[in-house]
């Protein structure tokens, strides 16, 4: 059985996170994706927060899976003679770099496209055109600048960020949805094209939520929200579902840090509710029985949900929600979720071993596809692939020697 992109091959210039995640989500959809590094340096996340000396870090292996490196020195002639030929013969290049820097190099869009008419271009900034372009950006930067930060925490609480990297590998996901449009347009066209994601975009993207409570905001409070006062400005709301069903995290025994359990209230799942916490009489209780008598007292209707959570764990507390069909979620750790036999069973965690670290766990590929199977394979040494990649291109053993003499490679 073949892979979804078989045959398709992709030139990495990226480096940290939010390149990286996009270039392997792409690798694990089968494409033939080459690393592009510095000699001697590589991806600076090779050498960052390293847990175990003179190996590549965590950072850098759970980012580049399925991968191929070849190390080259953009600023050499011959190195630049080898980025042509391989721009020739690719279907896509990926970079992350500030702004300007691929054009310092010597390759701005317009000679890529005349190296390569058929070639997608995709690019991740900080920032689309205008006052912000040319600032730089980091995952909490996105983040604060696309409207995450002012909307997540609690009310008398400083802006918070969000543990998902939603500014980094959310920009990532992005741009992969853009390169297979781009990929798929070039079937009927037989042109490639420039695809540019900001981060500050992405994440806008994944707050339109917020900007609909903005917008709803002029015409009265947020009632799904347990704020008691509202400003100009949507608030951040704690836990709060957000949307139209209420719901919040409630602590369960024995009281650990990550012993919460999240439960959604729906209509149909109030009555069950209040049978499993012992207070039946609430179901039909006029001033409780509907969504609009529960509005104005969510906080006390999941103070009650909590005297009875914190008397059980949460997963004694999952399994007795779920046998009445009332959504609810425990709050997983990371140790329960790199533990999680049935995370492993699925894929979604798998253990890759690593010749310099030994084996190491990491994320699967979220992306299921019934005809398209892709073995999770590690993150490559630096420079392992130049050999081989130059050969594909033509160059003899004596012609590799040459390039690696004079320092190209």
């Amino acid at each position: 059985m073949g892979k979804a992109l078989e045959g398709v091959r992709v030139l990495d210039m990226t480096h940290v996170q939010s390149g990286p995640s996009s270039t392997q989500i792409l690798a694990w959809l089968g494409a033939d994706v080459i690393k592009l590094e510095a000699p001697g340096q590589g991806d600076i996340t090779r050498s960052q927060l390293r847990d175990i000396p003179d190996v590549d870090s965590l950072y850098f292996t759970m980012l580049n899976a399925n991968k191929r490196s070849i190390t080259l020195n953009m600023k050499h002639p011959q190195g630049k003679e080898v980025f042509t030929k391989l721009v020739s013969g690719v279907d896509i290049l990926v970079e992350n770099f500030g702004p300007g820097v691929v054009e310092r190099f010597g390759f701005p869009w317009e000679k890529l496209q005349e190296i390569n008419p058929r070639l997608v271009y995709a690019s991740i900034k900080g920032f689309g055109p205008g006052r912000y372009a040319d600032f730089k950006a980091y995952e909490v930067i996105a983040q604060a600048m696309g409207g995450a930060m002012s909307t997540t925490g609690f009310e008398d609480g400083p802006p918070t960020a969000t543990g998902a990297q939603i500014g980094d590998s959310g920009t990532g996901i992005h741009l992969v949805a853009g390169i297979l449009a781009a990929l798929y347009q070039r079937t009927h066209t037989g042109r490639g094209q420039r695809v540019q994601v900001a981060m500050q975009d992405a994440v806008l993207n994944l707050c339109r939520v917020k900007l609909r409570d903005q917008q709803r905001l002029a015409h009265g409070p947020l009632g799904e929200y347990p704020n008691e006062t509202f400003g100009d400005e949507v608030p951040r709301s704690g836990n709060a579902s957000g949307g139209g069903q209420p719901g919040w995290a409630v602590r369960c025994a024995p009281g650990g840090p990550n012993d919460y359990i999240y439960v959604i209230i729906q209509p149909v799942g109030w009555k069950p509710i209040c049978e499993l916490i012992g207070r039946p009489e609430l179901a039909d209780d006029p001033a409780w029985s509907t969504p609009q008598a529960r509005l104005s007292k969510l906080d006390k209707a999941f103070a009650l949900i909590e005297e009875w959570t914190e008397r059980h764990t949460k997963q004694e507390v999952m399994g007795l929600l779920n046998a009445h069909n009332v959504p609810c979620g425990p709050v997983l750790s990371t140790r329960e979720l790199i533990e999680d036999e049935t995370l492993a069973a699925l894929g979604s965690v798998v253990e890759v071993d690593h010749p310099e670290r030994g084996p190491f766990k990491t994320v699967g590929n979220p992306i299921k596809l019934s005809d398209s199977q892709v073995a999770i394979e590690r993150s490559p040494l630096l420079g392992e692939h130049t050999e081989q990649v130059l050969g594909e291109l033509g160059y003899t053993e004596q012609g590799i020697g040459e390039l690696r003499a004079a320092g190209a490679v």
